[in-house]
């Protein structure tokens, strides 16, 4: 059975500020990975006050689901709670084998202009397809990512040649279309991967996430990549600097089983 009406079901039942039936659809347990919310249910529930106060709410862009895990394309709005009036995330929930609410994993950062290409952190396709090449998408992203983490960069570089449409569309704040803007954004932005946790995927979208380093800090890199015709043709990512002070559990940005 599907896990999108239990997470659907638990984010209306936040939304409502409907303690009751979010512990009906979540364990007491519940492993938290936000490193700025303390571990378990209620301390989650306990922050609905002060979100309640501030109006803060998600808004769904897109939902995908992969065995037990759900992964989110969210917009949090009154959102100065996590850090800005504007907060895009992606989140990730596993689901327990008693189709219950048990682990959360999450990487915000504010809501940007529109990037060089005109286009934001969220619009773009939504509609899910291809469902039968999943396996064969997240083989993909995960050789590619191999190849980022260890290769040279020359072989890198040919990589990113080959799983990328030339002209696919860029989503990051600081890019613009195609390799070419990729390219023009490289020297200053500095991104460099270093490990790859976990490979989501629902037919034409992949959702990977890892750790390195942007501009030389630590960050949690979640990177949305959508497929047409075996080429990565539209990319989407949330980039989040990994805090080592004020932390509110000791559960990491990553830990997936």
């Amino acid at each position: 059975m599907s896990k999108k009406p239990i997470v659907g079901a638990f984010l209306g039942a936040f939304m409502q500020q409907d303690a009751e039936k979010m512990r009906e659809l979540a364990n007491a347990d519940y492993v938290q990975h936000n490193p700025f919310v303390p571990t378990g249910l209620e301390p989650f529930i306990g922050l609905m006050p002060v979100l309640k106060q501030h109006g803060t709410r998600p808004e769904n862009v897109r939902m995908f689901e992969d065995g037990n895990y759900v992964f989110m394309h969210n917009i949090w709005h009154n959102a100065k709670p996590f850090g800005a009036d504007t907060m895009v995330a992606f989140d990730v929930l596993r689901i327990d084998e008693n189709g219950k609410v048990a682990e959360h994993w999450d990487a915000m950062m504010p809501q940007t202009p529109p990037n060089p290409s005109g286009r934001t952190l969220t619009d773009g396709v939504t509609a899910v397809t291809d469902l039968d090449k999943t396996d064969a998408h997240k083989a993909q992203v995960k050789s590619l990512f191999d190849v980022l983490i260890h290769g040279t960069p020359e072989q890198a570089g040919a990589a990113v040649q080959a799983n990328f449409d030339p002209d696919y569309k860029q989503h990051n704040p600081m890019a613009g279309d195609g390799l070419k803007g990729f390219m023009a954004a490289m020297p200053t932005e500095q991104w460099v991967f270093k490990k790859q946790h976990k490979v989501l995927g629902e037919g034409n979208f992949v959702l990977s996430i890892s750790e390195g380093t942007h501009k030389g800090k630590s960050v949690a890199f979640y990177d949305l990549l959508r497929f047409e015709g075996g080429k990565i043709v539209e990319h989407w990512d949330v980039i989040q600097e990994i805090p080592s002070k004020g932390l509110a559990n000791g559960n990491g940005m990553f830990g997936f089983k």
